[in-house]
């Protein structure tokens, strides 16, 4: 009886070993024909005349994103370095596209007498409604103090639908700034808040490079980076670092990322970045469902004793900054469609 019970053992360890490597290796055969499907896109969408909203511009779009939110393993830093080049141009294709949709939309809600009774016309408001409740979960769950009273948006673009949402439905005391290197994006987001006098009041639109802004950073208890603010990584490290010099101690950022294939979409943040700018990661969410971007919660860690004291943590942040980010959400350089904004089905536990 007892080598019955042996070889029973190693029959079934024998087909444990052959499952496991064939299981890997459709894993990744799939990964390679979602690879080639996004290049093949790539190539197309690259090939467009113009990314303004229409037919063919949404359809390819659509097609990109609906290929990259299953979930999927691909890890996109082990890429070729070929592969590498192509998701990088292909992410500023997006964000190309995206700012176009929005000045467009921007423009079309602009005619009405109160343009913030119509946003329901832009075609994702409801995943900015669905995106804002979940950065706003995470925020409440990962225990920073109380409802903020100031708040930055870095990255707003022409149509600063994720500030409003915020701004209306879950801080309603917090004024915003929001900071866009574009002037031309600012004046089309300023013109959809003349009707409403309350957050009129409570939202100003900077033109700025964030870069170049010091001082006012230390007055926000929350600051809201755009996923598309520094597209490639030395970039977004850049923008961090300087966020982590200048933001004051205690206070949240909230940074939005990529995971898996979607990161074929957006930029990917690895928290350590974040770490190693001066800021504790509170909270790494990376949804499983329509929602494209990760989200990250971190806390700005406080200044050690002596710093406190002295002042010498600010003297030495002004005293290292010794170029801009390259990228600061330009008008023209966002994506087509709200990747970023897609539904979230429920706040995490």
């Amino acid at each position: 009886m007892m080598m019955v019970a042996g070889n029973k053992e190693e029959e079934a360890e024998e087909v444990h070993q052959v499952v496991v490597p064939e299981e890997k290796e459709e894993e990744e055969a799939e990964e390679a024909a979602l690879v080639h499907k996004i290049a093949g896109l790539a190539a197309s969408i690259s090939k467009l005349p113009s990314l303004s909203p229409s037919p063919e511009v949404n359809a390819l779009f659509t097609e990109l994103v609906t290929a990259c939110i299953p979930r999927s393993s691909i890890d996109v830093e082990r890429l070729s370095p070929e592969l590498q080049e192509m998701r990088a141009r292909l992410i500023r294709l997006c964000g190309d596209a995206e700012g176009l949709l929005e000045a467009h939309y921007s423009d079309l809600l602009a005619g009405f007498d109160n343009p913030l009774e119509h946003l329901q016309l832009f075609p994702y408001f409801n995943n900015y409604m669905m995106l804002s409740e979940l950065e706003h979960g995470l925020l409440a769950a990962s225990g920073t103090s109380g409802p903020p009273g100031r708040v930055a948006f870095v990255g707003s673009g022409p149509l600063p639908l994720s500030s409003l949402v915020l701004a209306a439905r879950h801080l309603p005391a917090a004024s915003f700034d929001n900071y866009d290197i574009c002037g031309e994006a600012n004046e089309r987001a300023r013109r959809l808040v003349r009707a409403d006098a309350d957050l009129a009041a409570r939202m100003a639109f900077r033109t700025s490079d964030v870069a170049l802004v010091t001082r006012d950073l230390a007055s926000y208890d929350v600051v809201f980076l755009a996923a598309l603010v520094g597209m490639a990584a030395d970039e977004k490290a850049r923008v961090v670092d300087h966020l982590g010099r200048h933001m004051a101690p205690g206070a949240a950022l909230v940074v939005r990322s990529a995971h898996g294939a979607r990161a074929f979409l957006y930029p990917v943040v690895d928290p350590d970045e974040i770490r190693r700018a001066g800021f504790d990661v509170l909270a790494v969410h990376h949804p499983e469902g329509e929602v494209i971007n990760s989200v990250i919660i971190a806390r700005k860690a406080p200044l050690p004793v002596d710093d406190a004291v002295t002042g010498a943590g600010v003297a030495h942040a002004h005293a290292h900054l010794t170029r801009p980010c390259l990228l600061c959400c330009e008008m023209e350089a966002r994506a087509h469609h709200k990747m970023e904004e897609l539904p979230v089905e429920q706040l995490p536990s």
